[in-house]
């Protein structure tokens, strides 16, 4: 690096020395952060619907540790970390409401132990503004009350890179140290691939210089977030890469791919881009994202004219490998794929844009501030009115699973009962039966099975728009819902 560690612990003694003072800049530097996370939780709740439905991942997630709901099949791909993040709610309320309160909260003091990690690299305005920034995006406003995994693994990468970094630049207690070892395993908890991912530049940086003890560290925490998912692959998958080799046939086969474009399409608020079709988001939707590498780049050259390379390019560093699967390694898209990349570069976008409004050149500076204020403005409102859009669709996609459902219900299909077919996993939960499925990425079940179900327990077969039933089914009669065909075996 270019400062080198002596540097780095010379800055940071200086940071020190600025912050111990007096008790209340230190008091007011955790403040602003927790008054950041605060209001990330209050928009959260204000914008997403307490609620809204369990929407597909979710449902699969959250029906492991439920008593009220079947478990829905979990694939060779997902990992427990979301599953016991929601346990403490979800293993005894069947309240939606509860548990989007629960996890808004939880984000909220997540994000907010995720900047407190950089405490000391950088003044409590940048880690601030970068709070900020990736706090109102709209895929991380979205996702954060949702059972999902992508934000928890930013949170994670945050937490494990900013440790990283306070012991890799000289003596920073024992807390730091266990910092780096949550933050590898909150992150492998959540999607061990993406954990391996995110830390290669750490892995890197410790080997070529012999830091045994972050090696320690780093490994350590991957070990303990990721033993349950390996030993789920020897119990379950027949081992390790023969798991490794479903998930990716799952994923499409990983491979060169490049799935910018498809990247590019997701950001007007589409959830899952597969297959990724039809045109682009307005210009003015898709502005912040191809601004967004040219800014982290420029917090890269501010930090090393400064002297203060490794802080910054070392978060860069992890946010393009953590990138690099979902832009160039996978057919499809969905935004939140990008989550914990967004999360380390807010860190240099934040340096960047501070140094944009404090411009040396002093007769520039209050242009130089309007105008980031203004463009800060501008993002902020079309972050919200995608938020507000892909709200709206989710609302409405779920409450058209309820709706079948309750149809469901009145053509005798209710628990113990089983879905197949189209969508058979959330309209399964919402009626409250098992769900079954005898092909695709979700495949479960036989026919001979489903036949031998339907003797003991109601079984409907549903076909999506289009679609011809299964078989199995053809002979069951069929009832109309919405757009949807099901076909319900008949009794005995």
């Amino acid at each position: 690096m270019a400062d080198g560690r002596n540097a780095m612990l010379a800055g940071r003694r200086r940071a020190e020395a600025a912050s111990s003072s007096g008790t209340p800049r230190r008091l007011g530097g955790d403040a602003l952060l927790a008054a950041v996370a605060a209001v990330f939780t209050v928009v959260q709740l204000a914008f997403v619907h307490p609620w809204m439905g369990l929407g597909w991942d979710e449902i699969v997630y959250t029906s492991q540790v439920t008593t009220h709901h079947p478990a829905a099949f979990f694939s060779a791909p997902r990992s427990r970390g979301v599953s016991l993040l929601v346990a403490p709610v979800a293993s005894w309320s069947s309240s939606t409401e509860l548990l989007r309160v629960y996890l808004a909260v939880l984000s909220g003091v997540g994000l907010y132990l995720a900047l407190r990690a950089w405490k000391g690299l950088f003044p409590a305005r940048v880690l601030a503004t970068a709070g900020a920034f990736f706090a109102t995006l709209w895929v991380t406003l979205f996702y954060g009350p949702q059972a999902m995994p992508n934000y928890w693994v930013g949170i994670g990468a945050l937490i494990c890179v900013g440790c990283f970094l306070r012991v890799w630049q000289g003596p920073a207690g024992r807390a730091a140290l266990w910092g780096v070892v949550a933050g590898a395993a909150l992150m492998t908890w959540m999607r061990p691939t993406d954990a391996v991912w995110v830390t290669v530049p750490l892995l890197v940086l410790v080997l070529v210089r012999r830091h045994w003890l972050l090696l320690l560290a780093l490994a350590g925490g991957m070990a303990a977030g990721g033993v349950e998912w390996v030993i789920e692959a020897y119990g379950w998958y027949g081992g390790l890469g023969e798991r490794i080799s479903r998930a990716s046939e799952i994923q499409g086969g990983l491979g060169w791919n490049v799935a910018v474009d498809d990247q590019m399409r997701s950001l007007g608020g589409r959830g899952l881009c597969r297959p990724c079709t039809g045109s682009m988001p307005h210009p003015v939707v898709t502005a912040w994202w191809i601004a967004l590498p040219a800014v982290a780049v420029l917090g890269v050259v501010v930090a090393a004219r400064a002297r203060r390379t490794a802080r910054t390019l070392i978060p860069f560093a992890c946010a393009v490998t953590a990138a690099l699967p979902y832009l160039f390694m996978i057919g499809y898209a969905a935004p939140r794929f990008l989550q914990p990349a967004y999360a380390l570069l807010a860190i240099p976008v934040a340096d960047a844009l501070w140094h944009l409004a404090r411009t040396e050149r002093a007769r520039w500076r209050p242009v130089a501030a309007s105008l980031v204020a203004l463009a800060l403005t501008g993002h902020l409102a079309v972050q919200l009115a995608v938020l507000e859009g892909t709200v709206d669709r989710n609302v409405a996609s779920r409450e058209d699973w309820a709706h079948v459902a309750d149809e469901l219900h009145r053509l005798g299909v209710s628990p113990p009962c089983l879905v197949t077919g189209h969508e058979s996993i959330p309209i399964g939960y919402y009626t409250g039966c098992s769900s079954g499925s005898t092909s695709g990425n979700n495949e479960n079940t036989t026919a001979a099975e489903i036949m031998e179900t339907a003797r003991r327990i109601p079984v409907a077969a549903v076909t999506g728009p289009g679609g011809k039933p299964s078989g199995y089914a053809r002979d069951w009669t069929p009832h109309r819902i919405t757009d949807l065909t099901v076909r319900v075996a008949p009794r005995g």
